[in-house]
């Protein structure tokens, strides 16, 4: 029996044996009274590669960008972000309920904001305004297919939030793929930012966790922040030497998960009956797939029953998502599936 293909997130990928032996032989202590040595080593080691002075483990992508904000504002205040970026689709209403923000979406082509749509957003300083206080960045950017922020784009845009006085953060789950993607230190997108995190469970392969970085005092106050939301874990070191194992063994991986997507976006355009909607860039590829026969709904099940994942469409646009899992055999078999698929 054919094993199934899992398209449906880089964040499916389980432990290698590898990492399971250095996850068994982890130094470990009571982190939240900051007595794991596991938990200390990452949080320096993230620190130090994104060009910040301190940093500190989180359960999530969606934990780091919930204290971030939290670090940056204050009830009442208003965040500036894509109008597709993660803490206003994808974190439960995280940012009004753990906050107190409201969010300002900007609608931006392919999630790369301008400096003069921040320019347009920032609100005035009168009384009647919620003040715009922080710039939420992603990168890479997940609802545009993976896109890349060119640096030079994104220092012009953290130029403006300085100008106006807005703190910066910047969500840089699959950061590890932009830097892959345009041979870049992570630290060139990161200094530009107040706060950046990078998320360990995505394309390096890690079980959980993320690492939120920045100053040694903004920091000490994210550990409390951490606490207050019921974060404070104990031996997590077991967790994180699965976490350096990553970052010291798969990071160069990551051009494998890029190239494969390529080559689904590849396959995917030839169907003629499916659409790539984004140029592929990293690990992630949207498509619509709305002019297969009996419409993208019918040609997602037509995946499944032919055993490839991905979640089900969204107005007709689908993703799949590369991911160290996903080798060249799972990549023929799935390109199969998807001619097979969209030519029924």
């Amino acid at each position: 029996m054919k094993r199934t293909v899992d398209l449906r997130s880089d964040t499916v990928t389980r432990p290698s044996v590898e990492m399971r032996e250095v996850m068994s032989r982890a130094d470990v202590g009571d982190d939240v009274y900051g007595e794991d040595p596991s938990v200390q080593r990452l949080e320096r080691t993230i620190a130090e590669r994104l060009g910040h002075e301190a940093g500190v483990f989180v359960a999530s992508g969606t934990m780091a960008n919930t204290i971030a904000i939290a670090l940056h504002t204050r009830p009442g205040d208003e965040v500036i972000l894509d109008a597709l970026a993660h803490p206003a689709h994808h974190e439960g209403g995280g940012p009004a309920a753990n906050s107190g923000v409201t969010l300002r979406g900007v609608a931006s082509t392919d999630g790369i904001l301008t400096p003069s749509q921040i320019e347009r957003a920032i609100r005035p300083a009168r009384n009647y305004h919620a003040p715009s206080t922080l710039l939420c960045l992603e990168n890479t950017v997940n609802a545009a297919g993976g896109r890349v922020w060119p640096v030079e784009a994104m220092r012009a845009c953290a130029d403006v939030a300085r100008r106006h006085g807005l703190a910066i953060h910047l969500d840089g789950a699959r950061l590890w793929n932009a830097s892959i993607a345009r041979d870049t230190p992570l630290e060139a997108w990161s200094r530009l930012a107040d706060t950046a995190s990078v998320c360990l469970s995505k394309g390096l392969g890690a079980p959980i966790g993320s690492v939120l970085c920045g100053s040694e005092e903004r920091i000490a106050l994210a550990r409390r922040v951490r606490h207050r939301l019921g974060g404070g874990w104990r031996q997590a070191g077991v967790l994180a030497a699965a976490g350096l194992y990553a970052v010291e063994h798969h990071l160069s991986d990551l051009k494998n998960d890029h190239a494969r997507a390529r080559s689904l976006a590849s396959t995917v355009d030839s169907t003629g009956a499916l659409r790539v909607t984004h140029v592929v860039e990293s690990n992630i590829v949207l498509f619509d797939g709305t002019r297969a026969t009996g419409g993208a709904e019918a040609f997602w099940r037509r995946l499944t029953d032919g055993g490839v994942l991905t979640h089900p469409p969204a107005d007709g646009v689908m993703r799949f998502v590369t991911h160290r899992d996903f080798d060249d055999a799972d990549l023929v078999r799935a390109e199969e599936v998807i001619r097979r698929a969209a030519g029924a």
